[in-house]
């Protein structure tokens, strides 16, 4: 089945660096496009990052770009933010997904905090 496994959050202060790592099992990882969404309290989840399959054309929410850079390694299956200048309101829970036969998969998330 598909598995999607997020790790690399946690507290940072702002300005400061934070890289995740999303590692996918299950299906043709070099196939399909991933993202990054992230939800903050209150909020709905909102897409930060897209990768194509070969890893050309990213994408970026507005208030990411500059900042914010996703990769990805098809020989390890994984996915990569690489997250740079962080703010304030940056906080959120961020997921790893993949999409695939009309399907939207998620993994369960890992969280962000960034406060002084």
């Amino acid at each position: 089945q598909v598995q999607l496994v997020e790790s690399g959050g946690g507290l940072v202060q702002p300005g400061g660096s934070l890289s995740l790592s999303c590692a996918a099992s299950g299906f043709a990882f070099r196939l399909y496009a991933m993202a990054w969404y992230r939800q903050a309290p209150g909020k709905e989840r909102e897409l930060v990052a897209r990768i194509p399959s070969a890893g050309l054309n990213t994408n970026y929410a507005d208030s990411v770009k500059g900042r914010f850079t996703i990769s990805r390694d098809n020989a390890k299956n994984t996915v990569y933010l690489q997250m740079n200048s962080l703010k304030p309101e940056d906080t959120a829970v961020y997921y790893c997904s993949a999409r695939m036969g009309g399907m939207d998969y998620w993994g369960k998330g890992t969280p962000v905090t960034v406060s002084s």
